[in-house]
């Protein structure tokens, strides 16, 4: 049984599957979002943002050392904050070192959705290289529907880099799940933050992998940085938060 979000103002979140195959647009995706985190005392309440998925969210950076101040999830809620200085928001992890997404959607509702998340991203693409494309986009795919069906929007995350990784070519099984991911957010009309692309158009500019990651499959301050650029795109500084 899929629990039901009883206080949610996102009043589209729950019509994601009517928008097949139309990307959603970082502009307005978010829009409801942003007007709850602009609301000021005694209109705000608390947002629950919740980052689900492998032990990059959880901040892991050269194992066993877990870096949360220097992961993408804190460095958004700093960024969040500095942009929405009313908003009370809660960034919560949920993600587990070494997981994959079978194991993610198998504890979906009872560790994320339970937080009664506005937003929930996710990220597993590392770790699912090793189940193959065909499970991992039922995985990806249960946990968006459920995700709708509570009324919480989602960002979904291409891949952080692999040392092991040839980047450079497009049957390398990062890529391929950078792409599945990249068709499920257009399938479901949900949020793409695409480090990936980000992080090989780094290197197109002269930059290395390796300036970008702690060890062979965890990123760095810099690399985790540049996820938190891709992120914010879909929080677009309005007019009254821009003025302040």
């Amino acid at each position: 049984m899929i629990l039901k979000n009883p206080a949610t103002n996102l009043e589209q979140a729950s019509a994601v599957a009517d928008s097949a195959d139309h990307p959603a647009d970082p502009v307005t995706y978010l829009a409801d979002l942003m007007r709850l985190l602009e609301a000021e005392w005694p209109k705000n309440r608390t947002i629950n943002i919740v980052c689900h998925g492998h032990s990059v969210p959880a901040g892991y950076f050269r194992t066993p050392v877990v870096d949360t101040l220097n992961a993408y999830p804190h460095l958004l809620h700093q960024r969040l904050k500095e942009q929405y200085p009313f908003a009370v928001i809660n960034v919560i992890v949920t993600a587990i070192g070494g997981e994959d997404s079978v194991s993610g959607a198998a504890r979906f509702e009872s560790d994320v959705l339970s937080h009664q998340p506005e937003l929930v991203l996710m990220d597993y693409a590392g770790n699912d290289r090793r189940l193959g494309l065909d499970p991992a986009r039922e995985a990806w795919s249960a946990m968006i529907e459920q995700a709708a069906a509570w009324g919480a929007r989602m960002i979904l995350l291409t891949p952080t880099g692999d040392l092991s990784a040839e980047l450079d070519d497009p049957n390398d099984p990062l890529n391929q799940h950078a792409a599945q991911i990249r068709q499920l957010a257009a399938t479901y009309g949900v949020g793409l933050a695409d480090s990936l692309a980000a992080l090989q158009q780094y290197i197109h500019a002269g930059g290395t992998l390796a300036d970008l990651m702690s060890q062979v499959n965890h990123p760095n301050r810099k690399g985790h940085e540049l996820v938190v650029t891709e992120l914010i795109k879909w929080f677009p500084a309005s007019r009254t938060a821009a003025a302040r």
